[in-house]
């Protein structure tokens, strides 16, 4: 099954929306490309116009700088990651297996179902596990908040708080919870792949042993 999706990001972001141009698309779908390959430190507009053979100034009549460009990524990110946890969890009775299949999502890149992307599913996925802690650990947080550009991660956050409140209505940080999940599948993915001593990973891989462990703390937590 293919869905053909497209979601609309705080016009707040961005100067000019890449999704209105040709030219908007390929500075998108080529900066996820070089924030993979180079790291989000030594990206820059540069770089990007070089590889796609423009002017420096055509990327930045779309967006102000590269922080609003990872912003942008993410967003439509945790907007995809939403619409397809909704999607996966319908039907289910059970809000312990919607959990499950939650953090099995929170684990894996986006799967094949989420239908024709034009940007590569691996290196987006890489991204959001080692750069989306930037868009938010920076001085003005504040009042970017203020123009509610963290609102698809928030309510990506609200959707598995419903979940966790469905299991157990009495607990009293399912917000907390739902946080830490999504940081805590980020953060040990990152340490299993480059701080290992950090972790208690032996010999399986990496998805399976962050859900492992994700799925060991809600249990523990929620008295699953």
């Amino acid at each position: 099954m293919e869905l053909q999706l497209s979601f609309k990001v705080s016009d707040k972001i961005y100067i000019k929306d890449p999704e209105q141009s040709t030219t908007g698309r390929l500075i998108v779908k080529h900066g996820i490309d070089m924030i993979y390959k180079l790291g989000f430190e030594s990206f820059t507009f540069k770089k990007l116009a070089m590889d796609i053979h423009i002017t420096e100034a055509t990327v930045y009549r779309y967006f102000e700088n590269k922080h609003r460009l990872l912003l942008y990524i993410l967003n439509w990110y945790w907007s995809y990651l939403e619409f397809m946890m909704m999607y996966k969890i319908q039907g289910i009775s059970d809000p312990r297996v919607k959990l499950e299949a939650i953090i099995d999502m929170l684990t894996n890149e986006l799967p094949e179902m989420a239908g024709k992307i034009e940007f590569n599913r691996n290196y987006l996925y890489h991204i959001v596990i080692v750069e989306s802690s930037k868009a938010f650990l920076i001085k003005d947080v504040l009042e970017i908040n203020q123009q509610q550009v963290f609102k698809p991660y928030k309510d990506l956050c609200q959707t598995m708080a419903e979940v966790i409140n469905e299991i157990d209505p009495q607990y009293p940080y399912a917000h907390s919870l739902s946080s830490t999940l999504v940081e805590t599948a980020h953060s040990q993915q990152y340490f299993v792949e480059n701080l290992p001593r950090l972790t208690d990973v032996d010999m399986v891989t990496t998805p399976a042993y962050t859900k492992s462990f994700l799925w060991n703390l809600v249990t523990k937590v929620l008295l699953i």
